[in-house]
């Protein structure tokens, strides 16, 4: 018999059960997951109150989908201020809306969680109902396999497409084989950029997440917290969740320290299963000419090259970041973005349920990348 349950925390679901559902995605993890909610990073003093979807067989797990109710659209990485504007235009309340997603990680990975894989292939439609039962305005469903937003589509959620530079490993010896596929002006661009940094005396090492010490890590939430405020804003995430996570997975992390005559000024840090990178965070505690590219990009695609991993391919962690690296010989990555508006008329009348169609259909029309993302 199965069962349909909201979960407010993953704490009662054995670790590897989850992980058996997760596919060995390290974002999708449950230490990962786990450790954002216990430590307050997501939770809902944060504006992220954890409500996963859940499906049960007896007493083991069989199915779930990462859910919260979100008050506020900070920590998506999309934007979606104009849709909460016109409903507020319209005397409409655009808070709480239901997201899934992994918070303040915009990399593209499964959202349908299942133990038997050809479950992810006929959703459950009341986790698609965001009206059923729950009082919000509407579901939004971020960075899905493309599968699952055909899947989404068909069940009546509209469909937003934006873009996302990848890069592919093609076997390069070293950063200078990587270098030897871009035109002479990026070539030549990128040369000069990292001649700056090593002038400039920075070197840097790249550090497995079992080698980071309790003193690196303080040294990197100096780095991280540093870099939000001097954009006078405030860290997404805390030093117990980086602790948590470099304890109960470190084999997937990776920490690039860089250091000028000896001294550590900055770092980034990576998630990676072994064969992709998942993109960074990144801090420093001071500025440089072309440190932010070096530390966040080229010593991570360093990392992928020649390292022992060897990874296969990078995913950076914003939309459309890394453009300039990667877009001359790299192919997009089309991402699909999919939400389903409630269609209760006292809440929104049938009127701006077809305006947002219309707005996504023009999005879709005039996008540059039309083409690339198909």
């Amino acid at each position: 018999m199965t069962t349909l349950k909201i979960l407010e925390s993953l704490g009662g679901v054995p670790a590897a059960d989850w992980n058996a559902l997760a596919g060995g995605h390290p974002l999708l993890r449950h230490e990962f997951l786990h450790a954002l909610h216990e430590t307050g990073c997501a939770s809902e003093k944060s504006g992220w109150t954890p409500q996963y979807l859940t499906l049960w067989d007896g007493k083991r797990i069989a199915a779930a989908m990462p859910l919260y109710v979100k008050t506020h659209s900070y920590g998506e990485y999309v934007f979606d201020w104009a849709w909460a504007d016109a409903y507020q235009r319209h005397g409409l309340e655009y808070y709480p809306k239901l997201l899934s997603a992994i918070p303040f990680t915009p990399c593209t990975t499964s959202r349908l969680l299942a133990r038997d894989r050809c479950r992810a292939q006929d959703p459950d439609r009341r986790g698609l109902d965001p009206g059923r039962e729950a009082e919000v305005s509407s579901l939004h469903v971020l960075f899905p396999t493309p599968a699952e937003a055909e899947l989404m589509t068909a069940a009546g959620m509209m469909l937003r497409k934006t873009v996302q530079f990848h890069w592919t490993n093609q076997g390069y010896a070293d950063f200078d084989a990587f270098l030897a596929t871009m035109s002479h002006d990026k070539r030549k661009k990128i040369k000069q950029e990292r001649r700056k940094v090593r002038d400039a005396g920075m070197t840097y090492q790249h550090i497995g997440g079992a080698d980071i010490t309790p003193v690196l890590w303080r040294f990197w939430m100096r780095c991280y917290s540093h870099t939000y405020r001097a954009h006078h804003s405030t860290p997404y995430l805390n030093l117990k969740f980086f602790e948590s996570i470099g304890a109960s997975m470190p084999e997937n992390i990776m920490l690039a320290l860089g250091s000028m005559n000896g001294e550590a000024i900055c770092a980034s840090l990576c998630i990676h299963d072994g064969a992709t990178l998942y993109g960074r965070y990144w801090g420093a505690l001071g500025y440089l000419s072309g440190l932010h590219f070096e530390t966040c990009y080229y010593q991570p695609l360093e990392f992928c090259i020649a390292g022992a991993s060897r990874l296969s391919r990078a995913a950076p962690r914003r939309a459309q970041a890394g453009a300039r690296i990667f877009a001359d010989r790299n192919p997009l990555h089309p991402l699909a973005q999919a939400a389903a508006v409630r269609r209760r008329d006292r809440n929104l009348p049938e009127a701006r349920v077809v305006r947002h169609r219309n707005y996504v259909n023009e999005l879709n029309e005039h996008s540059p990348f039309k083409q690339a993302s198909g």
